[in-house]
């Protein structure tokens, strides 16, 4: 039966892999990328920079094809939940024909995912749908890697997490909605700003409960890197302000950022 390595790359940075993802990658013979388009070109070449290196052999194939664009109906018909399972329904499709296509019966092939597969990527799911829809039958399995919170915490050198305090793991989107109230470490994953803004604006008008601290990092591991850390009231709207000048001029941003009270 045919198989496919889901191989966690970490955040940025090559030296992420480990020794398990390096030897999955020299088990596989295609390596199928989807393409998001000129703005992800960079992350496109990052992928081949660790193939090139990585690799102890130069029989294998890279794969590409255009990826599915997300769409994100208004409410009445779904809203967000309904866009992006739609989104993750035509690349399970798209994933499904490759593998038929492209690898075969007894093949080995391998994505190369961000950070951890298991951590806010669609990668796995994805799969699961098109074995589910059974027009090719393969088997997964997953190689863990460092995640984008591991790389955040080395960058600053602090802790994850304080002592008998719980970690919420949580994305712009529901940040937007609300702040947790107790004394939790929140982490924030692919915000597009949105939730960054509202919270400042929270404290800026008094609505949250304590002082906070933030703890920011974007493209981390790469020579791109950025960091701040500091009160939020003080170095947040900076942030706001290097994040977006950043994207205007890469045309992409990979951030996220950790925040908790102050003195945590």
């Amino acid at each position: 039966m045919r198989k496919i390595l889901v191989i966690g790359i970490g955040a940025g940075n090559p030296e992420h892999l480990t020794v398990q993802a390096v030897e999955a990658m020299n088990r596989a013979q295609v390596f199928f990328l989807l393409d998001k388009g000129a703005d992800a070109n960079e992350l496109v070449a990052l992928r081949e920079t660790i193939l090139r290196r990585f690799m102890r052999t130069s029989d294998y194939r890279l794969v590409r094809a255009k990826s599915p664009k997300r769409e994100l109906p208004d409410e009445p018909s779904g809203g967000y939940r309904a866009g992006v399972e739609a989104w993750h329904l035509a690349r399970a499709k798209l994933f499904a024909s490759l593998i038929a296509h492209e690898l075969d019966e007894d093949g080995v092939g391998a994505i190369l995912v961000w950070g951890d597969p298991a951590l806010y990527d669609s990668t796995l799911r994805v799969l699961g749908a098109a074995q589910a829809a059974g027009s090719v039958a393969f088997d997964t399995e997953v190689i863990p890697g460092i995640s984008a919170i591991h790389a955040l915490c080395a960058a600053h050198k602090i802790v994850l997490n304080t002592i008998g305090d719980p970690v919420i793991i949580t994305t712009g989107r529901r940040l937007a909605q609300d702040f947790p109230r107790g004394g939790e470490s929140v982490v924030v994953m692919l915000d597009d700003g949105t939730g960054l803004a509202a919270l400042l604006a929270r404290g800026q008008a008094g609505e949250l409960e304590r002082p906070l601290q933030i703890f920011w990092g974007a493209y981390l591991g790469t020579p791109d890197e950025l960091l701040a850390a500091g009160p939020l009231n003080e170095v947040g709207p900076g942030i706001v302000s290097t994040r977006a000048e950043a994207r205007a001029r890469k045309g992409w941003v990979m951030d996220i950022y950790l925040v908790r009270g102050m003195g945590g």
